[in-house]
């Protein structure tokens, strides 16, 4: 072999060039990124989103979680909680058409990883494969957290630690395989805790700094470093000061850490171009532990970082001009944005397109990116790309074929409307158009004309009308769903007297059916929309008193 490439350099220097345009075309992540962490779960507080049916304006989605099967920490499994395997399949492959990327995020701070020995690290590897694959994911992304990454010696450019060293191996394994069988990238983003990186700086050791030989080791392939600045409490900055996590100082000081690097007792760790490097933060105050940060501070602090606004408090960066092709934000996470009582519903996707938009809006822009969603024989749910100019959009749909528009005018800046009340087996054409608040108030020419058609209607038995109770109706606080034991809820939404989604109900599963959180919702009469597995359909009014 050594011969060989010694005899034939201009070919080692072309299969090299091909392998970089390789890794290049097919491994673009989206500049700037709003990356968010998406539950495959219930939850009381943050419910269960619809993968296709998050605020468009994420465009990498991190799946959480993959996790170790019981009795292991090594052996990788993921099972969709809320749907079928198809379904979710069939929801990451609508959402890659419009260019997200979609990547399954490994471990979470309840399950610990530890590739202990060479067997380990083979099983994780495989297993690891055989998610991505069966699933088509994009990327991985490495959140261990506890004592999955500890270090007891070395130093970060040469580690001595088995389940450090099996745990880069692995990383390496899986993107060469995936490369190897898909001839693109295998997408890489990490999140560790501050403790884990900028903790190196105070002490190397157990979890202090843990994660930074594996930054180094796999630097080249990483796409972007999302440190959790949160539930972290206080860190060093480079300037050996102490800063406290919710502030605009702590967001800055921790980033120009990872990017200017910093010297800790386990050698030098070399920053990384701010092109990798992501802010990662809380959407809601009931997300996190602790951390999260009022968006005009984040706004304030990533402004100062990117070197387009003034100094927020006291920390100054290292290099004047700041860091301009600081790659984004993340989140934890997607469905804790989407709850309306955090701030607002998506206040922190709405805050990342007025930190990082680069619209100038001289004039209005059309809507882009027209995508229909969720498709059922009645209704749609209608997706476009928002703009910081919209102060609201408009819509109009008609069947195919004629010539009478339906209107619906959106106040606010989603991105978002679901239509209901259409007929079942129809073909419908829509558009769209933003209203900008310039000097005057003026509208976007339309978008594209868009088309999609409904499926048809199945036949609702009577034995599933009957069988499927909602008690009590009237109803103030809470509703229960009753289901036969043969039916498992698919996908439920509450729709008000306009047919519009109520977003702020939140409901459980049980054994059985559901309970609902209704004491939201505004007095008045409302319709539960059930869809089961079987493909059985359940609709009925209620009254919220």
């Amino acid at each position: 072999m050594k011969k060989t490439l010694r005899t034939f350099p201009f070919i080692v220097f072309l299969f090299s060039f091909q392998f970089l345009f390789h890794e290049l075309s097919f491994a673009q992540m989206p500049n700037p990124a709003l990356v968010g962490y998406w539950h495959n779960w219930n939850d009381a507080g943050a419910p269960y989103i619809h993968l296709n049916a998050i605020d468009p304006r994420y465009n990498v989605i991190e799946i959480s979680f993959a996790v170790p099967i019981t009795g292991t920490d090594y052996n990788m499994q993921f099972t969709p909680d809320q749907v079928s395997q198809a379904t979710l399949i069939s929801q990451i492959q609508t959402l890659q058409s419009q260019g997200k990327k979609i990547l399954i995020s490994m471990g979470g701070a309840t399950s610990s990883i530890s590739l202990d020995n060479l067997n380990e690290k083979n099983i994780f590897v495989n297993s690891m494969l055989n998610i991505i694959n069966t699933y088509g994911f994009d990327g991985i992304d490495i959140d261990f957290e506890g004592g999955s990454i500890t270090t007891t010696g070395g130093t970060i450019s040469n580690p001595t630690d088995a389940k450090i060293l099996n745990l880069i191996d692995a990383i390496k394994q899986i993107m060469q395989s995936y490369h190897t069988s898909h001839n693109k990238k295998l997408l890489l983003t990490m999140a560790p805790e501050t403790a884990f990186v900028q903790g190196g700086q105070s002490s190397y050791g157990s979890i202090w700094g843990a994660y930074l030989p594996v930054i180094h080791a796999l630097r080249d392939s990483l796409d972007i470093l999302q440190v959790q600045l949160y539930n972290s409490g206080s860190m060093y900055g480079i300037d050996g000061n102490i800063y406290t996590q919710g502030t605009a100082d702590f967001i800055i000081a921790m980033t120009d850490a990872v990017i200017h690097g910093f010297n800790t007792s386990g050698g030098m760790f070399v920053g990384l171009p701010a092109s990798k490097v992501a802010i990662g933060l809380p959407s809601c105050s009931s997300a996190a532990g602790g951390g999260y940060t009022d968006t005009a501070i984040v706004k304030d602090a990533i402004d100062y970082l990117r070197g387009t606004g003034i100094k927020p408090g006291s920390y100054t960066l290292s290099i004047a001009g700041g860091y301009p092709t600081l790659r984004g934000m993340m989140t934890w996470s997607i469905n804790w944005d989407a709850v309306s009582t955090c701030n607002g519903t998506y206040s922190f996707a709405t805050n990342y397109q007025r930190i990082f938009s680069t619209n100038t809006c001289s004039t209005c822009p059309t809507p882009t990116n027209l995508f229909a969603n969720n498709i059922t024989a009645s209704s749609a749910s209608l997706t476009w790309s928002t703009n910081t100019c919209a102060v609201a959009y408009q819509i109009i749909y008609r069947k195919t074929g004629t010539t009478t528009w339906t209107s619906k005018n959106i106040n606010t800046n989603t991105g978002l409307k679901t239509i209901t009340a259409l007929l079942s087996s129809t073909s419908y054409q829509w558009k769209a158009r933003s209203k900008c608040s310039l000097n005057p108030v003026v509208w976007s020419p339309w978008s594209t004309l868009k088309t999609f058609t409904t499926p048809a209607m199945k036949t609702e038995s009577e034995p599933i009308i009957s069988e499927i109770k909602i008690y009590p109706n009237p109803v103030s606080q809470q509703l229960f769903l009753e289901m036969p034991v043969y039916e498992e809820i698919k996908f439920l939404e509450i729709l008000n007297s306009l047919g519009e989604k109520e977003r702020n109900v939140s409901y459980t599963p049980m054994s059985h059916g559901a309970l609902l959180n209704v004491e939201q919702l505004a007095p008045g009469f409302y319709f539960i929309s059930v869809a089961t597995l079987s493909g059985n359909i359940f609709r009925q009014k209620f009254i919220k008193d």
